[in-house]
């Protein structure tokens, strides 16, 4: 199927069978479930915009005008990538967007950014309601740095070694439990009953993901006296990049322990706020006259 003079009916290209091929070549080139998901939703909802237009060079770039009027510069971007690697997909290449150039922030969002007292108060609030696995999975998080999707890699059998091994987005690490955390998981697999196998497990025995950890945290804000915008587990990661950096001041280790390819990326968790960059301005008295 080859485009002629960049065009193509939309049910030509977008058809399911297309989009289940591109579906299973995200799946063969191990990309995350998340970002496989993300994608396939980004091409329908792109799909809908179309709405029986041809899908020219003309109708990208009003989809591209569409969401620069909707949606933040990072979920513009984030959209158009996975548009751009369908299109390469499909071997239309020569017609992918250019992202949407942003300035990099420098500084932190102090206003989204949990400290550890907030999180130690989340931890207490979901142990006080009796949540006792969401309490244990905030804390994992907190001390190892794992993302979420990387949890179900928590099996008994592991946490016995002292040890996680993951492999994620075709990576493979591996990551060092605390003797106190060690303690904590195997107690409470012994609690729970769980013998073998993945340690943080929904009722119906599947292993926990974001959309059910994120709703139980959320409704902790109250109690633990935490603003909702800095309530989501991702923000635990940060927490635990912040302060490995502020202790060991490596960025390379950093970079390792979080799965990193690129110290870019870790360069985003470890970035100073602006209220501590003004702090440190403060200090030049040596240019003052």
């Amino acid at each position: 199927m080859k485009m002629e003079q960049g065009q193509n009916k939309p049910d030509e290209i977008f058809s399911c069978t297309r989009i289940a091929e591109f579906q299973n070549y995200l799946h063969q080139e191990e990309r995350s479930r998340n970002t496989i998901t993300k994608y396939i939703r980004d091409l329908k909802v792109f799909f809908t915009f179309l709405d029986g237009q041809p899908m020219d060079k003309e109708a990208l770039l009003d989809w591209k005008k569409h969401l620069t009027q909707t949606h933040a510069p990072a979920s513009v971007n984030s959209m158009l990538a996975a548009l751009n690697q369908f299109l390469e997909f499909c071997g239309y290449g020569q017609m992918k967007v250019r992202r949407v150039k942003t300035q990099k922030n420098l500084f932190r969002q102090e206003e989204k950014e949990l400290t550890a007292k907030e999180y130690r108060r989340l931890v207490r609030a979901a142990r006080s309601a009796g949540k006792i696995q969401l309490a244990l999975i905030m804390e994992a998080i907190a001390v190892t740095g794992v993302r979420v999707s990387e949890l179900r890699y928590f099996t008994v059998e592991q946490v016995k070694r002292g040890r996680i091994e993951v492999r994620n987005k075709g990576k493979y690490r591996r990551i060092f439990l605390t003797t106190d955390i060690r303690k904590k998981l195997l107690c409470f697999a012994k609690f729970r009953k769980i013998i073998k196998g993945c340690v943080f497990v929904t009722n119906s025995g599947k292993p926990k993901d974001r959309s059910n950890l994120w709703s139980e945290m959320k409704a902790l804000k109250e109690k633990a006296g935490v603003k909702g915008e800095k309530i989501f587990p991702h923000n635990l990661r940060h927490l635990f990049a912040r302060v490995y950096y502020q202790t060991t001041k490596d960025m390379a280790g950093l970079a390792d322990v979080l799965g990193h390819s690129s110290l870019n990326v870790t360069r985003i968790y470890t970035s100073s706020t602006g209220e501590i960059y003004q702090r440190q301005l403060e200090r030049l008295t040596i240019l003052q006259i």
